[in-house]
């Protein structure tokens, strides 16, 4: 017995050893590393490998096709073998002010980078993340300013016959304050879900930011799942860890538009929102961008501020919904109640940029007031993270 006591303390103790070995003289390895010039060294350990890349957000692209169209995707470089096995690279440039993200490729095997805990899921992608400052990203980061509330949320959807989830921020100083404010109803795009914004967008970051330096209004910011088939998030509803995929029923098939005054109805009832379409903004990326658009048409008294975000405009040719008929008379009726802001944002690489390149030419013809905002590079978050930042601060005013 007094054996078997003395065996179970050192198997006890060697766990314990395993556990804490990372904080008793084994040297982690630093990757990232941000050097002060801004240039970044990646290092990853495999001594059996025979070839290990980096790919990421900031390695030069490669043209992809994909059943959506073709599109931009980062490249991959090689990373140069050490001593001990340790593999490396340095970028040749200081990279800009942003968020990127990245992974190893160890033998055409994607890995995520065991140095980084830090990692984001888009759709089926996991990638590790770092940010670098100085600039825009600054908006992305955590900053010692007043903090705002993020919240999942259910709530009763009758139009679509189910409880669903939406991911709620509100500004700092909500709980105490006794206030109205104005909402903005952010859209996720295409295989995304009701955490896509706050995850990959940086949402609650950006919105303390600008609210903190007075270049926003303080709002509240409801992010509900655009996919009408789902509860929640992929993990977060009653089906359990099912597989996340871009291939969902009832996708851009009118059904999330006819159901979008549930979530109006269930934002004013249950938080103080100003009840009217001057308090209501609706903006959404690819997708969302698409939802945007049709929500705002077919709810022409609802929403005062309108964004389209690298925005699919025009439904798949089989898809036949009253939604979707009528697109110049219901666009008639939406513009002449004025809104007070009709925004349209893409890249120049954009595979949908022709798609609004027409739509803005239709808007020409009838007259319709928009403001366009165009920048570099592709359909990527990097994007849509700078349209939320310059969208924002012109809501409410």
């Amino acid at each position: 017995m007094k054996k078997l006591s003395i065996l179970l303390v050192v198997s006890l103790m060697c766990g314990i050893v395993f556990a804490q070995q990372a904080l008793w003289g084994v040297q982690p390895l630093v990757s990232p590393e941000i050097h002060d010039n801004n240039t970044v060294t990646f290092r990853l350990k495999a001594p059996k490998a025979v070839k290990v890349q980096l790919t990421g957000d900031f390695i030069p692209t490669q043209k992809m096709d994909t059943p959506y169209g073709k599109y931009d995707a980062p490249g991959t470089v090689d990373l140069v073998e050490g001593k001990e096995g340790i593999w490396e690279y340095t970028t040749p440039e200081p990279l800009k002010s942003e968020l990127y993200s990245y992974s190893f490729l160890v033998d055409g095997l994607k890995i995520n980078d065991p140095s980084n805990v830090y990692m984001i899921r888009d759709v089926v992608s996991v990638t590790n993340v770092f940010i670098i400052g100085g600039g825009r990203a600054d908006l992305y980061k955590v900053n010692k300013v007043p903090h705002g509330t993020v919240s999942r949320v259910w709530y009763n959807a009758p139009t679509l016959g189910m409880k669903r989830r939406m991911t709620v921020y509100t500004p700092a100083g909500y709980e105490t304050s006794g206030k109205r404010y104005p909402v903005f109803y952010l859209l996720h795009g295409m295989g995304g879900d009701e955490e896509a914004w706050i995850a990959l967008g940086r949402t609650a970051q950006i919105m303390d930011n600008l609210i903190a330096q007075g270049k926003a209004k303080p709002m509240i910011v409801v992010m509900t799942n655009g996919n009408a088939s789902q509860e929640a998030a992929p993990g977060e509803s009653s089906l359990g860890f099912v597989s996340p995929t871009m291939q969902l029923p009832k996708t851009m098939d009118g059904s999330f538009e006819m159901s979008f005054s549930d979530v109006v109805k269930f934002a004013d009832k249950n938080y103080r929102t100003i009840k009217s379409k001057s308090g209501r903004a609706i903006a959404g990326l690819s997708m969302g961008g698409f939802h945007s658009m049709h929500v705002s048409k077919l709810f022409p008294d609802m929403f005062d501020y309108v964004g389209l975000f690298s925005a699919a405009i025009v439904p798949n040719k089989d898809v036949k919904s009253p939604v979707y008929e009528d697109l110049e008379g219901k666009l008639k009726i939406q513009f002449s109640k004025k809104p007070a802001l009709y925004w349209i944002a893409i890249g120049k690489a954009d595979f949908l940029y022709k798609a609004n390149e027409d739509y803005r030419k239709l808007l020409d013809e009838k007259g319709y007031k928009y403001t366009y905002y165009e920048t570099d590079e592709g359909h990527i978050w990097k994007n849509w993270r700078i349209y939320l930042s310059e969208f924002t601060p012109l809501l409410f005013r």
